[in-house]
């Protein structure tokens, strides 16, 4: 049975204007919502600026200016009652390679950030007694891939946060969620992707034979947004083609 989507009314954040992010805020705007999104790439906010879009330049790695980004966001829309933390960072490299500098960047972007923001998002909503949280996480919170230390390690911290919130914000009607996606191509695979062979290696390791699209993503998260989902909360949905059954 296909479901169309209605989010009439609702006002969503978007952190994150990359490749997942933006194909969610897009199926958003064209349910209905009126939605804002962040990132500190303004040539990307540009590209997804459109009817029901708009965009806001902020530095997700500062406690300030995701507090302050999430405020002006609220007040913008007149309201929030879906945020969604899409932002990511990755560099590939064995643990005795990975430089302080390495590890404190990713640890800013993916998962202070994921704090900063849903702590501010959460507020909004605990407040106005209702509202739905859902983070990009990834089955590197959960599987041990080798030359991913960093990243995996915030992912698994995201999915600890994200129960936490769930479980304190529950009484409040907010819920929290995460997505897992699994190889997708993005931006952020796009080099590793392109090395010889690697293509075929990674389509070999997930049983649907091939990878994800962020459009894949789009159906999990807007679910978890809905009202359809108004009894799920802590839960780390894998979008993954089977990758984590092998």
């Amino acid at each position: 049975m296909k479901t169309t989507w209605d989010y009439g009314g609702t006002c969503a954040l978007i952190a994150g204007a990359g490749g997942i992010g933006a194909a969610v805020a897009r199926a958003l705007a064209d349910a209905g919502a009126t939605v804002t999104v962040l990132d500190i790439d303004r040539e990307q906010l540009g590209k997804l600026a459109g009817p029901g879009i708009t965009g806001t330049a902020a530095d997700l790695t500062s406690a300030d200016a995701c507090r302050a980004a999430v405020t002006e966001a609220a007040e913008r829309l007149g309201g929030l009652d879906v945020f969604v933390h899409a932002v990511g960072a990755n560099d590939r490299r064995p643990v005795l390679d990975t430089t302080d500098e390495v590890w404190e960047r990713i640890v800013a972007v993916n998962l202070n950030s994921a704090f900063w923001l849903g702590r501010a998002a959460g507020a909004f909503m605990v407040a106005q007694g209702h509202g739905r949280i859902v983070y990009l996480s990834s089955v590197s919170g959960l599987l041990a891939h080798k030359d991913h230390a960093p990243y995996a390690a915030t992912k698994g911290g995201v999915n600890q946060l994200m129960r936490v919130m769930a479980r304190e914000w529950a009484p409040c009607g907010v819920t929290v969620n995460a997505v897992a996606p699994g190889y997708t191509e993005t931006a952020l695979t796009r080099d590793y992707l392109a090395r010889p062979g690697m293509r075929a290696a990674m389509e070999a390791l997930v049983p649907a034979g091939r990878l994800g699209r962020p459009e894949d993503l789009v159906g999990p998260v807007l679910f978890l947004a809905s009202d359809q989902a108004s009894f799920v909360t802590g839960h780390v949905l894998y979008a993954d083609g089977g990758r984590t059954l092998v």
